[in-house]
C-alpha cells in the first residue's frame, strides 16, 4: 500500500509523454477543458480516489480518520491535473477550476462551523444532558421510549443535524436499556432511520440538503414538501420494529440535570441565526453562510456577557451552580467542532471536483440521467448512499447539474438523505452509533432490518411522487 502513490505518479508522468494527443475542443478560439477520461492521468485519478475511499469505508477497522485519505487524494488528483495542463500551456484553466471548488467548500465550511459551534455551546450549557435526564427520570416503558426517542430524533435533526441528534438519543437508550441488548439494538436502528429521515426535509438537517439549498436549486420553504415522505420513511420501519421491542417497564432514574445559566437564550439565538440565514438568502439574495456567520456573532457577544457575569459572581465570593465550573469560552466550542468531518468534506469536494474537471462526471451523468432516466437515477443515488457516503454522491449530482424537473431535484434530495439508513455504514449517524453502542448496535444487527427500512425507502419515494406530482 505504501508504494501505490509513487507508482501512480510515475505512471501519470510517463503518460504525459506516452499517450496520444489529448482531444481539446475550441469555441471561437477559446480553449475548453481537456478530455482526460482516456488519459493515463484520468485513470490514475480514479485509482487514487477508489483507494482513498476504500480506506474511508474501513475506518471502523483501521481507526484511520476518514479525512486523511481523501485530503491526500485531493492533492494528488489536482497535482496530476496541474501537470497535464501546465504541459499544454493552460495552467490558469486548472487554477480557476480548483479555486471554484475551494470557494464552494469555503461557503459550506463556514456554515457548518457556525452551526457546530452553536450545537457545542448548547451541549456545554447542558441543554442535551437536561433532556436526556428528563427522559430517563420519567420511567417510560421500552416501547414508549422507542417511539419517544424516534420522534424526538425526527424533529430535532432538522435543526441540530442528524449526527448530534443520534448521539444524544443513543445516550438515552443506552442509559435506560443497558440490561436489555435487544432494546438497545432496535432503539439505535430506529434512531438512525428517524434522524436521517428528519434531516431530509430541512436545509440544516444534513450536509446534502445544505448543499442543495446553498446551490439555489431548492428554496428553504420548498424543502418542506418532503415532510410527509420523510414521515413515511420513518414510520414504516418503526411500525414493523415496534412488535419486536420487549414490552417491559425499566426502573426510572432519579437523575436531575439543571441547565447552566443562559442556556435558553443560546437556544433562542440559534433559532435567530437560522432565521437570519434564511432571510439573507430569501430576501437579500445573499449566500446563507453570511447569515450564519452573523448569527455566530450573536453568540460571541452573548458569550462575552456570560463570561463577564461568571467573573463578577466569583469575584464577589459567591457561588452559582448555574454558571458551572469555568467561564463560557466561545473559542473552545469552535475548537470542539467535528474537524474530521469538515476536512473530509474538503477532500470529497476537491476529489469529486477533480474527477468532474477530467470529464468523468459528464459520462456518468449521460448514463444515469439520459440512458436510465432521472427517476431511476435518483432512486439509484439513494441506494449508492447506503454503500458510499451521501456527501460525494450528492456533490457529484450537483456538479453534473442534470437537466430535470423540480420534483426530481426534490426526489434526489430525499433519496440521498434517507438512503443511507439501509446500512449502518451508510450515514454518519449509523457509523457514530456503532462506536457509541459497541456490541449492542452492529452492522449485522442493522442488516437484519434492512428489508423494513427498504420498504420505508420505497414508500417514501411513491409518497413523494404522489403528493408532489405538480412539481414533476
Amino acid at each position: 500500500m505504501r508504494y501505490f502513490i509513487p507508482v501512480i505518479l510515475a505512471a501519470a508522468g510517463f503518460g504525459l509523454f506516452a499517450d496520444p494527443a489529448i482531444a481539446m475542443e475550441a469555441e471561437a478560439g477559446s480553449p475548453q477543458p481537456l478530455d482526460l477520461t482516456m488519459h493515463t492521468v484520468g485513470v490514475a485519478a480514479i485509482v487514487v480516489f477508489v483507494l482513498a475511499y476504500a480506506l474511508v469505508m474501513v475506518e471502523e477497522v483501521t481507526h484511520l480518520r476518514k479525512s486523511k485519505p481523501v485530503v491526500l487524494a485531493a492533492g494528488i488528483i489536482w497535482m496530476m491535473i496541474g501537470i497535464v495542463y501546465a504541459s499544454h500551456d493552460l495552467p490558469h484553466m486548472a487554477e480557476q477550476a480548483v479555486r471554484h471548488n475551494i470557494l464552494e467548500y469555503a461557503e459550506l465550511f463556514l456554515f457548518l462551523l457556525a452551526a457546530m459551534t452553536y450545537i457545542n455551546s448548547m451541549d456545554e450549557r447542558r441543554v442535551f444532558d437536561a433532556l436526556r435526564a428528563w427522559l430517563i427520570r420519567n420511567g417510560f416503558g421500552y416501547r414508549k421510549l422507542f417511539w419517544i426517542t424516534g420522534i424526538l430524533s425526527f424533529f430535532i435533526s432538522p435543526v441540530a443535524d442528524n449526527l448530534t441528534t443520534a448521539l444524544l438519543m443513543c445516550a438515552v437508550v443506552m442509559a435506560v436499556g443497558a440490561g436489555n441488548p435487544r432494546f438497545v439494538g432496535l432503539g439505535c436502528i430506529n434512531i438512525v432511520v428517524a434522524a436521517n429521515a428528519g434531516g431530509a426535509f430541512s436545509p440544516f438537517g444534513d450536509i446534502t440538503t445544505l448543499m442543495v439549498w446553498q446551490k439555489g436549486i431548492v428554496t428553504f420553504w420548498e424543502f418542506f414538501a418532503l415532510f410527509v415522505p420523510s414521515v413515511v420513511n420513518y414510520l414504516v420501519p418503526a411500525a414493523l420494529m415496534h412488535f419486536a421491542i420487549p414490552n417491559v417497564q425499566p426502573h426510572a432514574s432519579g437523575e436531575r440535570v439543571e441547565m447552566k445559566f443562559g442556556a435558553p437564550v443560546v437556544i433562542l439565538l440559534f433559532l435567530a441565526t437560522i432565521a437570519t440565514a434564511v432571510s439573507f438568502h430569501t430576501f437579500l439574495h445573499l449566500p446563507p453562510v453570511l447569515g450564519m456567520m452573523t448569527g455566530l456573532a450573536y453568540l460571541k457577544f452573548y458569550g462575552y456577557y456570560i463570561k463577564t457575569r461568571h467573573h463578577q459572581v466569583h469575584d464577589n465570593g459567591s457561588a452559582d451552580a448555574e454558571l458551572g465550573d469555568g467561564p463560557f469560552d466561545i473559542f473552545h466550542n469552535v475548537a470542539r467542532a467535528e474537524w474530521d468531518t469538515l476536512l473530509f468534506f474538503y477532500g470529497v469536494v476537491l476529489c469529486v471536483g477533480g474527477l468532474g474537471f477530467i470529464g468523468y462526471l459528464a459520462i456518468v451523468s449521460d448514463f444515469m440521467y439520459t440512458d436510465l432516466g432521472p427517476t431511476a437515477a435518483n432512486v439509484l443515488v439513494g441506494i449508492l448512499s447506503a454503500i458510499v457516503d451521501n456527501i460525494p454522491v450528492m456533490f457529484a449530482v450537483l456538479t453534473m447539474q442534470p437537466d430535470m424537473s423540480h420534483g426530481q431535484w426534490l426526489l434526489v434530495t430525499l433519496t440521498a438523505g434517507v438512503g443511507g439508513s439501509m446500512l449502518s455504514i451508510g450515514s454518519a449517524a449509523g457509523v457514530a452509533l456503532m462506536g457509541q453502542a459497541r456490541g449492542f448496535y452492529t452492522f449485522f444487527g442493522h442488516l437484519k432490518w434492512t428489508w423494513a427500512i427498504a420498504l420505508g425507502y420505497v414508500a417514501s419515494i411513491l409518497c413523494h411522487m404522489w403528493i408532489n406530482a405538480h412539481h414533476f
